[in-house]
């Protein structure tokens, strides 16, 4: 299982399903979480922080989560603002699988967790929240934000968290550097070793043409 990670598209470790009690966006209830995606056993820390630390999200629109796992952010999304489309995005089939068995348990008819290429190109994001996976690298953390960050609608907002030694600081001028034109990014919050980034598009929002490149 050495090369099995939560970031692998399929992964060939065992499922070993197990039941999880969690408390998203003032409501607590069950999910089930299963090995070979990430933080199975609870709400990660750094996406506590996050939800710790971040506005109610718009209350309609479109919403991403952008490396849902099994869908502590999304699920929070779509609980807090039920009448918005939560596009919970992963490359990891199984974290998705766990994520629509958990949103139909809960009642949530409003989260799409899809693969990447399955989000539509004409679709912009009122907000997006993300725990991005670090440890995939700098080249495919970087070549994800650069996909993902452009597809804010105008005036919406990006919030990242990171952890503090894997990186943050370094990330927060990667961004500053690469979205220079319209955007701006600033931290937001340090809790518990990790810091919250905000983004935020001050410029037009893509074309569908630009949105798919």
């Amino acid at each position: 299982m050495g090369s099995d990670h939560y970031f692998s598209a399929s992964p060939s470790s065992a499922e070993h399903l197990r039941r999880i009690s969690v408390s998203l966006a003032g409501r607590t209830g069950e999910v089930t979480t299963a090995g070979g995606v990430f933080s199975p056993d609870h709400v990660d820390g750094g996406t506590a922080v996050l939800l710790a630390n971040t506005p109610p999200p718009p209350p309609g629109g479109d919403l991403l989560d952008l490396g849902c796992g099994w869908g502590p952010i999304a699920i929070s999304l779509a609980i807090a603002s039920p009448h918005a489309t939560v596009w919970a995005v992963d490359v990891n089939e199984r974290a998705l699988d766990l994520l629509r068995r958990n949103a139909s348990e809960w009642g949530l008819e409003n989260i799409n967790a899809v693969l990447p290429d399955d989000v539509p190109g004409d679709v912009t994001f009122r907000g997006i929240r993300s725990n991005p996976p670090i440890r995939v690298g700098k080249n495919e953390l970087h070549g994800m934000l650069e996909r993902w960050i452009p597809r804010l609608d105008e005036r919406g907002d990006a919030w990242l968290v990171v952890q503090r030694n894997l990186g943050s600081d370094s990330l927060q001028r990667w961004l500053a550097a690469t979205f220079d034109d319209g955007y701006s990014v600033s931290r937001a919050a340090t809790a518990r070793g990790f810091r919250v980034l905000k983004m935020r598009r001050h410029g037009t929002p893509p074309t569908a043409d630009i949105a798919t490149a």
